[in-house]
């Protein structure tokens, strides 16, 4: 089992928090073969693009592969100035091992290169190469510093050709987004557009960079310029529909999600978008909802059409709800439901009295109504000196580490009054399972459906379900539901991805 390598987003994170793993639109990385002039476009049967003619047409098989041969000529990228082709030769010889998988070679013969010809920016990319392919074979961060500012050394030499000063900004600005460097690459794309203004790729590259640094407002603007010129861009489009979504302007984000998913342009295929749309559908009461999550299903996004969390361990029990005995954490659970009239008196006490309310929820996950919490633990540590304020629930949670020091997963308060309805959502992990002991349970009018099975809290028990489900709460009682929530460790992880799953 490992951790899906998609990073993604759910409905109560900001878009600040929107996360790539180098996502920006690729391209193929370019090559010095590319140099060479085709032979009458020997990689290209003519049948495939054009249908043969005939001399009864006029049109001769020569000049229908001459067309092809032009047509391939314009997209063959030039990477070598005057001076790279006279040294063409030594430049493919080290380039040769690189693409052999010996990094630690090419880059001695790129190093040795540079020192020979120290004005070649292709010897210089090279070596940039070579670096970054080592980064990766050594897993090195400095290693990989080392190759972003080769890249930047190879940007600044006089007479780089066009097509490698843009290969070499667009990979080191991929380069420095990955190490997190989200400024420096901001930065690295807006000399990329300015250089290439016409390149709608490099905006769209940009506006992710802006995403990146939590800037929507800035990333909002270079979308809207780029559906100025290109309106049916469909990668604009999801992340303009997204960013909103984000604003809370539900039905206007709608078509851009729609028609953005529906373009099938690349980077348009992701589970977020999904996600969102089916969402935003969902909140304006359109069943269409569920062919979108189907569809995202069905593409490998999603576990199931109900199971819809992004972050994610493959090969985990998926269920929506569990007992005590199914999660091993029985231990716990006794604990919580023998003492939880001393974890409602110290959630009462520190309630405010006059209007029964905690800090109120900030997810956006609610149509209607209040709902607030109190959070002792967050992604496995204490928050602040909320623990002072009910100390003896504190120390009755401190002996279970598969609560406490759950990366992925919280403790909290939550007290929901009369009238609030929690939209249909999901949560973003599927390594945790969420517990809730009842507190303070009106006779009536609470309820929590998770997946199409609805049942309702009780004081002194505890309900556990997989909150990677969909699911959905309303509170249409008469006074104040208040509930302990306790999030574990899914119980199929094994210690060392306990200790290695990255926070949520």
């Amino acid at each position: 089992m490992r951790e899906s390598e998609s990073l993604t987003f759910c409905p109560s994170v900001e878009f600040a928090e929107y996360v790539t793993s180098s996502k920006m639109t690729q391209e193929a990385e370019p090559v010095v073969e590319a140099e060479k002039q085709p032979e009458a476009a020997a990689d290209v049967d003519p049948q495939s693009e054009t249908p043969k003619q005939t001399e009864a047409e006029g049109t001769s098989e020569k000049q229908a592969e001459d067309k092809l041969t032009e047509k391939a000529k314009k997209k063959k990228p030039k990477l070598l100035n005057k001076l790279d082709k006279t040294i063409k030769a030594e430049i493919d010889a080290a380039e040769k091992l690189r693409r052999k998988g010996k990094p630690d070679e090419a880059l001695k013969a790129f190093e040795r290169l540079v020192q020979q010809y120290p004005q070649s920016p292709r010897a210089r990319y090279g070596k940039a190469q070579a670096e970054d392919d080592m980064a990766e074979k050594l897993r090195s961060n400095d290693m990989l510093q080392r190759a972003i500012n080769t890249y930047r050394e190879a940007s600044e030499l006089p007479d780089v050709t066009s097509d490698l000063l843009r290969a070499t900004l667009k990979r080191r600005a991929e380069r420095q987004q990955f190490l997190g460097r989200m400024r420096g690459s901001l930065a690295t794309l807006e000399r990329l557009v300015q250089l290439f203004p016409e390149d709608i790729g490099l905006k769209n590259d940009l506006g992710v960079a802006h995403l990146l640094l939590g800037d929507n407002n800035g990333a909002k603007k270079i979308y809207e310029e780029v559906l100025g010129v290109a309106p049916d861009n469909g990668f604009a489009k999801v992340h303009y529909g997204f960013i909103l979504k984000s604003e809370n302007k539900i039905a206007e984000s709608i078509p851009y999600l729609k028609e953005g998913l529906e373009s099938g342009e690349p980077g348009t295929d992701d589970g977020r978008f999904y996600f969102h749309l089916g969402d935003a559908l969902q909140r304006v009461g359109d069943n269409s909802a569920y062919d979108w999550y189907e569809l995202g299903h069905k593409r490998g996004h999603f576990a199931s059409l109900w199971q819809r969390s992004l972050y994610n361990v493959n090969g985990l029990k998926a269920q929506p709800w569990w007992t005590a005995k199914e999660t091993g954490y029985t231990d716990l659970v006794k604990v919580l439901e023998r003492n939880w009239k001393t974890i409602r008196e110290e959630a009462l006490a520190v309630l405010d009295q006059s209007t029964r309310h905690f800090v109120p929820e900030e997810e956006n996950l609610r149509e209607k109504g209040d709902w607030g919490q109190y959070t002792l633990w967050q992604q496995g540590r204490k928050v602040g000196n909320a623990c002072q304020g009910v100390p003896k629930t504190c120390a009755l949670l401190e002996r279970f580490p598969e609560a406490t020091g759950c990366k992925r997963g919280q403790i909290k308060f939550s007290v929901m009054q009369p009238g609030t309805h929690v939209w249909p959502h999901t949560g973003p992990t599927n390594c945790r399972l969420r517990m809730h002991l009842g507190l303070v349970i009106p006779k009536r009018g609470c309820k929590i459906r998770c997946t199409n099975e609805t049942r309702e809290w009780e004081e002194g028990k505890v309900l556990i379900f997989d909150d990677s489900f969909e699911h959905e709460v309303w509170q249409e009682a008469d006074s104040y539901r208040l509930i302990f929530i306790v999030d574990v460790w899914h119980p199929e992880l094994t210690q060392h991805q306990r200790q290695t799953l990255s926070p949520i």
